[in-house]
């Protein structure tokens, strides 16, 4: 049985501008923005308060999904998710995009030995990191070919 992760809810304090840069800085495309919650009090029943939304984002050839949204997605403080990470087969490339798109992101780190330098002496061991504007943490890794 396969046993996929399909979403990760993100924590932000403003849909908007979170919105704004998943989608437009980081080029990740936007699945659904969705108000849940309206004025009937039907969405109190099952927990959901007037004014909910819920966006989806995924990133560009990703089989997993970010959500953003408030009243309808679990509490957490914005900016406490650390640890996420995206992998490419090119970062020097990705990095250029990134910094194309306004961006603040590190140089390329290499983390550690490389276990097998070839394809690319990258692979596995190469990252750059950024924050979105809630400081919730990401990094990117390049693996250009898996085993």
């Amino acid at each position: 049985m396969n046993w996929t992760l399909e979403v990760v809810v993100v924590p932000v304090s403003d849909v908007d501008r979170a919105k704004e840069f998943y989608a437009d800085r980081l080029g990740f495309h936007v699945d659904h923005d969705t108000y849940l919650g309206d004025d009937s009090g039907l969405g109190e029943e099952i927990g959901i308060a007037e004014g909910a939304r819920i966006v989806q984002l995924t990133p560009h050839g990703s089989g997993c999904s970010i959500v953003i949204g408030r009243g309808a997605v679990p509490e957490m403080p914005p900016g406490s998710l650390k640890g996420l990470q995206l992998v490419v087969p090119d970062l020097e490339k990705a990095r250029a995009e990134l910094v194309e798109r306004g961006v603040a992101v590190s140089e390329i780190q290499v983390l550690g030995q490389n276990p097998r330098p070839v394809p690319h002496p990258l692979d596995n061991v190469g990252f750059v990191f950024f924050t979105d504007p809630d400081g919730n943490a990401w990094s990117v890794q390049q693996i250009s070919s898996r085993p």
